[in-house]
């Protein structure tokens, strides 16, 4: 069992739930250092109780939050129809749990079961083109058909177009403010609806209107719940490209709608090609992505920052031990869709290095094709 695995199997107590809310709540509290204090102390009892006794070690501009504060939340909570999940238990999200500033806890109302969906994250120009919406629609909605959910920030533009594409198979919006806090106020109804038939997340208290700094952090949720992000129409400086690099840092799959070079709106994503995105034209794109980290039963992030000994261990044996064996077999790894280096090299378990070396004769030969963002396809001749 691995350790979030068996972080998933605590029981938090009561007394830990409103300790852990009051800490998180608290001035001068944020989730990586709530984090560390965890990771100190074990309980979040612990942790209040260790700064309440040791000023000299409490955060700059450290104010615990009060019980009737937390006492005040809880019966929002209650009264909005909403849930609070923290991040050791069973239904926290496992891939945002990997995230180094994980929210500690999660207000959560809709459709939990969504989150078990693989889940592909949307973002985009707020100020979206008619064809850029239409496409958003197109490519959401087919990838809602194939069972793959929709995660975006119910803001104007893409995000509506990708939540409205979604609403009946399963979408999540992520708000920067409260889970009762509607904005922008013209998708109130959408709010509405995402309640009923989606799921609203968000990491802060009842009531909080969104500010500026809440963007950037509400961004890493979004791309932190998924298995990978894809950008459509944005601009050099934007919030898109933060959580395309929120992606990346985070080891999921960029994918990016190319535009034209005349459309401002476009100069993010082509950048995003030009740095090595996935490039999308259609839901087939992504899905051809996905499954192939099926076939191989890969996980469907690339955890690509993780040491080796952490990858999973359920990657098809036989494939492995013939890797090991014989290095020119590494044909066998690949299909007609294309495949990741680091996909390949965590299968083969042969640094990417190595296997470069051994694609460029087969490359060469014209046995395999080079994709952008090295990822790589088998020519099939007519024979095999």
């Amino acid at each position: 069992m691995t350790e979030h695995e068996t972080k998933k199997a605590m029981m938090l107590t009561d007394a830990e739930k409103i300790a852990r809310l009051r800490l998180i709540r608290s001035e001068g509290i944020g989730p990586v250092l709530f984090s560390r204090l965890l990771a100190k102390h074990t309980t979040a009892l612990a942790a209040i109780k260790h700064l309440e006794n040791n000023p000299q070690n409490q955060p700059k501009s450290f104010l615990l939050a009060s019980h009737e504060v937390i006492k005040q939340e809880l019966d929002k909570i209650e009264h909005y129809g909403a849930h609070l999940i923290f991040k050791d238990e069973a239904h926290y999200p496992e891939l945002l749990a990997e995230i180094s500033d994980a929210p500690p806890a999660l207000l959560v109302k809709g459709r939990m079961e969504i989150l078990q969906y693989v889940l592909i994250g949307v973002v985009g120009a707020r100020n979206a083109s008619a064809s850029g919406m239409k496409l958003t629609h197109q490519i959401c909605a087919a990838l809602a058909t194939e069972k793959v959910g929709i995660v975006s920030g119910l803001a104007r533009g893409i995000d509506t177009a990708s939540h409205s594409a979604s609403l009946t198979t399963g979408t999540i919006a992520c708000l920067a403010g409260g889970l009762d806090v509607i904005y922008p106020p013209e998708n109130a109804v959408l709010h509405q609806k995402i309640a009923e038939t989606g799921l609203l997340i968000s990491e802060m208290p009842m009531g909080t209107k969104p500010q500026a700094r809440h963007f950037p952090r509400r961004n890493r949720i979004i791309s932190g719940l998924s298995s990978g992000l894809l950008v459509i129409e944005a601009a050099q400086k934007s919030g898109s490209l933060i959580t395309a690099r929120y992606a990346a840092d985070q080891g999921r799959d960029v994918y990016a709608v190319p535009g034209s070079p005349l459309d401002p709106r476009s100069a993010g994503t082509n950048q995003l090609l030009k740095d090595g995105a996935i490039l999308v034209r259609t839901a087939e794109d992504i899905l051809c992505e996905i499954d192939t980290q099926r076939q191989f039963h890969l996980p469907v992030v690339k955890s690509i920052s993780q040491p080796a000994e952490k990858h999973p261990t359920y990657l098809t044996a036989n494939i492995t031990s013939k890797a090991a064996a014989q290095i020119d077999t590494l044909l066998t790894f690949l299909t007609s869709n294309p495949l990741h280096i680091d996909d390949i090299a965590r299968v083969a378990n042969i640094s990417p290095e190595k296997i470069l070396s051994e694609f460029l004769p087969l490359e060469i030969e014209g046995k395999i094709e080079r994709h952008s963002g090295n990822r790589f396809s088998r020519i099939y001749t007519k024979n095999e």
